[in-house]
């Protein structure tokens, strides 16, 4: 593959959104070579046969579990979700398999539309909502979880064409434009995933783990 084989980062996901995602949140870090699931196993969608747990937690240290068993490099799971003030702080950890259990192509229309039929009628305050994300870090003999929150509001109809999920339809505080409506720098700067990717740093950085300095 012509990497630094100590310097990989694999990546546990299968979802390519994701993965663009972190690409963008580990630019300053050049000294990484991050790689997703797909280059060390044949069928990366099986990742989403181990995320059956309740908790974000839980199912980014699934994730990250298997893939450091399956090729013993760092591994780096992700799991979020978005919680409605309304809808009882739903669909959270389910978040990605809200319209169907099974994810799959439309899925993302499939989530935002329920999640609009599901809010129709109700007012701003039921609209208030929040993405968490929770990243884990898994390697040999040790293991780190971070987190990070962004509050916004879920408006009544898609706007944008950036981003990915539930990202047309949220409006993060202090803004008018939904994530899908910025660009990948402006989200990166603001997001859930972003702060606990910072989070995430400085939780290695107290551990003295040195493959995430600059």
């Amino acid at each position: 593959m012509g990497m630094r084989e100590s310097n990989i980062v694999v990546l546990a996901t299968s979802n390519l959104d994701k993965v663009k995602e972190f690409k963008a949140l580990f630019k300053a870090h050049t000294q990484l070579n991050v790689a997703p699931a797909k280059e060390f196993l044949r069928n990366a969608d099986k990742l989403k046969y181990v995320e059956t747990y309740h908790s974000y937690e839980e199912n980014s240290l699934a994730k990250a579990r298997t893939i450091n068993l399956a090729c013993h490099y760092p591994a780096l799971g992700d799991d979020s979700g978005l919680e409605i003030q309304g809808l009882d702080q739903k669909p959270g950890p389910l978040s990605a398999r809200y319209a169907i259990p099974k994810a799959g192509e439309g899925q993302d229309e499939a989530n935002v539309q329920k999640v609009l039929s599901e809010l129709k009628g109700k007012k701003d305050e039921d609209r208030k909502a929040k993405f968490t994300a929770c990243l884990s870090v898994v390697m040999e003999g040790l293991s780190i979880t971070a987190h990070g929150e962004l509050h916004g509001t879920i408006i009544e109809e898609p706007r944008g064409t950036n981003g990915f999920g539930y990202d047309p339809i949220f409006v993060p505080e202090g803004e008018t434009r939904t994530l899908a409506e910025m660009t990948q720098d402006e989200k990166n700067k603001i997001s859930h995933r972003a702060k606990a990717f910072d989070h995430l740093l400085e939780l290695l950085s107290e551990n003295r783990i040195e493959w995430v300095k600059p």
